[in-house]
This record gives structure tokens, sequence and C-alpha cells, in this order.
């Protein structure tokens, strides 16, 4: 009876370790790629911030039409003015008034130029922020590649030295070898699994990570698709310069924010010009509420006011929004020169991995010949035990210098795609030529939209997947 319980015990504790078995998901580059662009948390607020921009614009337009106020009061009177037959002691008023901008000096206008500028800058720091997730992304991916590699070699290095031991075990039997060659051995076999343990957990994290940023369960195992490779990278480092200086929406977003404290600058001095508004007003008075028994009346007009003196606040206010388009052309000149940093940064670790690529790859080939003539000799007695583990060493070494060389290759190549600002929704030449065309922000996003035809830089476009954001859960953009 016992045995039967023990059985049905480990029968539901099966059935509930299934039920709670962590998800197995297969992925490749490109939907690792797609799924981080669809639910990282940076995209929904850059999402945000463009909607920001979005109503920041609908509410300088808004600020340029006609408003209509209406004002109501309910008062107790009493005295010679307010005859108690005519009044009762009360008395309500109510007042409605019609107001229509027609020149503000300027500021209206400038508001309204301003905040198309934000969000044009709104637009390329979404296109920014999608870049950046691709190459997090991208890295993610690349180090679970990596930490698998390191996996593997680590293995193989344990499976080499447990043969080894094997030999030398059966040597020292046959009494041909010193009992210092079995330790010696047994130590390093050690040392080597212990690298294992230490790789494994390694890619458990970077898996994890992965899953982190794809948010998705952190105990999801993920299994990469692919292999850390070698794809020959054609382009020079002017043209990648070139290209980068074009191309970089986080430039544009500086360009677009220096026309912006432009903007400001000629807004500001509106204040030294008068505003006009036309005015059109009605009035009731009773001793009811709505009742226009004891008075009505209307007015219609036109107000100017011409603030002539302010004590010098405008030409303050002047001199703060120089202040600040000078802050923005730095910022942009700034920008550039980081540009050409990060591209040259780049371009130059992705061909030291490249060269390293080749001389790794050739340093396997001796090391393995290295440790074939070791162990030749060990088993001869002319070689020692330490030219064997020596041997071993340099070839796991080798190996790992090798993938090291590939992830820093791919790792770089994707930093550089950044650098150059590879697009992902939107190509920001297009799109900064449409704005500049008079296009406002909505249309200039659909003319700039990447699409599979795109082939301005066909060596560029191969490397990584181009994705368009669906912005369909925004509020809907009509300009």
């Amino acid at each position: 009876m016992f045995r039967k319980f023990a059985l049905i015990s480990a029968a539901i504790l099966a059935v509930s370790n299934s039920a709670y078995a962590a998800d197995i998901v297969d992925i490749n580059l490109d939907e690792t790629i797609q799924r981080a662009l669809e639910s990282n948390r940076a995209v929904k607020r850059s999402i945000a911030s463009r909607e920001s921009a979005y109503w920041a614009l609908r509410q300088a337009r808004r600020a340029s039409g006609p408003t209509l106020s209406w004002s109501t009061q309910a008062n107790a009177v009493g005295g010679t003015a307010y005859p108690k037959d005519t009044y009762n002691h009360r008395l309500f008023s109510n007042t409605a008034q019609i107001t229509y901008p027609i020149y503000a000096g300027n500021a209206l206008k400038e508001g309204r130029v301003a905040a198309r500028y934000g969000l044009n800058a709104a637009d390329m720091e979404l296109e920014n922020s999608l870049q950046t997730i691709k190459l997090t992304a991208t890295n993610y991916y690349f180090n679970v590649l990596r930490c698998r590699n390191q996996i593997e070699v680590d293995e193989d290095n344990v499976r080499t030295l447990q043969e080894h031991l094997n030999n030398v075990n059966a040597q020292f039997r046959a009494g041909t070898v010193a009992k210092a060659d079995v330790l010696s051995s047994q130590v390093r076999l050690a040392n080597a699994q212990q690298s294992l343990v230490t790789a494994q957990n390694d890619y458990d994290v970077a898996v994890a990570t992965l899953s982190n940023y794809l948010l998705m369960p952190t105990d999801t195992i993920l299994r990469a698709q692919e292999q850390l490779t070698y794809t020959p990278y054609n382009l020079n480092l002017a043209n990648c310069t070139a290209y980068a200086l074009e191309n970089r929406p986080d430039v544009a977003a500086a360009d677009y924010a220096v026309k912006q404290a432009e903007s400001g600058v000629r807004s500001a001095k509106a204040g030294y010009r008068p505003t006009v508004n036309a005015i059109a007003s009605g009035g009731i008075n009773g001793k009811s509420p709505f009742s226009n028994k004891l008075s009505d009346s209307w007015t219609a007009g036109i107000s100017a006011n011409w603030n002539i003196f302010d004590n010098g606040v405008t030409a303050a206010q002047v001199e703060s929004a120089k202040a600040s388009l000078a802050a923005a052309e730095e910022a942009a000149a700034e920008a550039r020169e980081g540009v050409q940093l990060e591209v040259q940064s780049a371009y130059l670790t992705l061909h030291a991995a490249e060269k390293n690529i080749s001389t790794t790859k050739l340093a396997i080939t001796s090391a393995e010949e290295d440790f074939k003539i070791a162990q030749v000799r060990y088993a001869a007695g002319v070689g020692t035990n330490l030219d064997v583990m020596d041997a071993s060493d340099k070839l796991t070494q080798a190996k790992n210098n090798y993938y090291v060389a590939l992830y820093t290759y791919n790792t770089a190549k994707a930093e550089l795609d950044k650098a150059m600002g590879i697009p992902v929704s939107i190509d920001v030449v297009r799109y900064v030529s449409a704005e500049s065309e008079g296009k406002n922000a909505a249309d200039a996003r659909a003319e700039s939209a990447i699409n599979s035809n795109y082939s301005e830089v066909p060596e560029i476009q191969e490397t990584q997947p181009t994705v368009t954001i669906d912005l369909s859960d925004a509020t809907p953009i009509q300009e």
C-alpha cells in the first residue's frame, strides 16, 4: 500500500512539474529584434512622448482660433440703486464673449512653428529609440551565442582532459609514469570542470537577460537557432561617416531643436509688438437666472494692446531665448562630433576583430597539431605530462580567442549599424526632405516609411532586418 501511495505521489509530482515547466522557445536574430521592437517599454515611452508633442502642436494651432467664454453672477442687492419692487433683492447677470486673435506680434505663428519642429524632433527620437533597442537586442542575442560557444569549448576541454587522465592512469598502473602525473592531470581536469560550470551559469544568465529584455518570463528557455559567423563588411570609414551624418535620427532631432529654438527667439521678440483682437459680447440682467427682464446689451469691435514699457521683461526673454538657441546649436555640433567618433570607434573595432578572426583560426590549426604531437610524445615516453596539458590549454585558449573575435566582430558590426543610423522604421533623409517641402509629420512619416523596396544602401540593408512600427494604438494624427 505504501508503494502504491509513493507511485501515485510521484505521478502527481511529475504532472505538476510538467505543468509548471518553463517554456522552450526557438528564436533567431530577426525574431529577437522584432519581439524587442514590439514589446520593449522604451518603445512605448517614445510613442507616448511623440503623442505629447503632437498634442502640443494641436494646442498651438487651436490658440490661433476663436474662443467663446461665458460668465454668470448671482447677487443679493439692496439700496436705492436697486428698488425692491424691481429687483426683489436679487440680480442675475450673464455675459457671453467671443474673442478672435487678429495679430499677436507673430507669437501665435511662431508657437505653431516651434510645436511643429517639436513633433518632428519627437519622430526622430522615436526612430533613435527603435535603433537603440535593435542594437541592444542584437547584442544580447550575440552574447547568448558567445556563451554557448564557451560551453562547447569547455566541454571539449573537459572531454580531452578526461581522456588524457584515463591514459595517464593506464600508464601509471603499468608502472611507466609517476603518481605525480596522475595528480596533476586530476587537478587540471577539476579546474576545467569548474570553468565549464561557470560557462553554463553565464549562458543561463545571458538567456535570462535576453528573455527579460523581450518581456518574456525569465525562466523561459530560449534556444538560439544561429551561430556566430563572419560576413565581410565592404564599406570604408569615409562612406560610413558621411552616411551617418545624413541618416542619424538624433542628429536630425538636434537640428530640429535648433529650429525650434530659433522660433523661440522670434516668439520672444513678439513682446515688442502690439496685439489686436476682434471681440463680440452680449449680456442680460434679470431678477431670475437667464432672464433679460431688467436689461440686455451687446458690443462688437476690435481691441488693441501695446505694452510700450515692461521694465525690460521682453528684452530679458529675448536674451534668454538667444541663449537657448546657442545651447541648441552647440548640442547639434556636439551630436555631429559624437557621431563621427562613434562611427570611427565601431569601424576600427570591427576591422581589428576581422583581422583577429583570421589569425585565431590559424592558431587553432597550429594548436591542434601541437596537442596531437604532445600526446604522441607522451605516449612514447619522450614527452612530459606538462607538455600535454600546456598544449591542451593553448588549444582551448585558441578556440576561445576565435569565438571572442567572432563575437566582437558581430557586435562591432551591430554598433556600426547603429552609429551610422541604419533605419528601422523611417528613412531620416526622406523624412527631412518631405518636411522641408512643407509636409506635416504624419505625411512625412508615411512618405519615409521603410518598405521592402528600400535599397539605397544594399550592403547595409542586408545586414539587419527593418521593421515598420505600428502606431495604430496611438492617438490618430490628423494635422
